[in-house]
């Protein structure tokens, strides 16, 4: 099931769109890295190209760190 969330993101409120698994794995990850959930979320924001959205750009970093998960075995 896809939810709606919200982050404060550079000083201004922004909405997303995950499903419940990819949620999961955002804040695990998230939790790994000894981050704030709101920060990882901004690095993520910094980062994606400027025609795509939030939604992808977190599900893409979600993919990404669990295959290099998985290939370093960690």
């Amino acid at each position: 099931m896809i939810r709606k969330h919200s982050a404060t993101l550079h000083g201004h409120r922004t909405s997303f769109s995950l499903e419940e698994p990819f949620w999961e794995e955002l804040k695990a990850i998230a939790a790994h890295r000894a981050l704030p959930l709101a920060v990882l979320i901004s690095e993520i924001d910094d980062a994606r190209p400027a025609d795509s959205n939030l939604s992808s750009a977190l599900r893409v970093h979600v993919l990404a760190w669990l295959k290099a998960q998985a290939e370093t075995g960690g």
